[in-house]
């Protein structure tokens, strides 16, 4: 796969992990989310939850399972 980047890798004392994209565009697209996939695949259920922060307008969950947050919506 190359160079992979997530933008925050969070580990809890328990090693479970949740991982954050961060996008500056207002879509989310399979391409954005490739890393969080790839990561969710090697981590199994150590992977609590996988995110991407973007500029969009709503929340929401791909079918995949990875979660869309708006920058907005974060600390509101």
């Amino acid at each position: 796969m190359g160079t992979m980047s997530i933008d925050l890798v969070l580990v809890r004392d328990d090693g479970r992990v949740v991982a954050v994209e961060v996008k500056l565009g207002a879509v989310v697209d399979d391409r954005d989310v490739n890393h969080l996939r790839w990561l969710t695949v090697q981590l199994g259920e150590r992977l609590l939850d996988a995110i991407v922060v973007n500029t969009g307008p709503i929340a929401y969950r791909r079918p995949d399972g990875i979660g869309v947050v708006p920058l907005g919506l974060m600390g509101a």
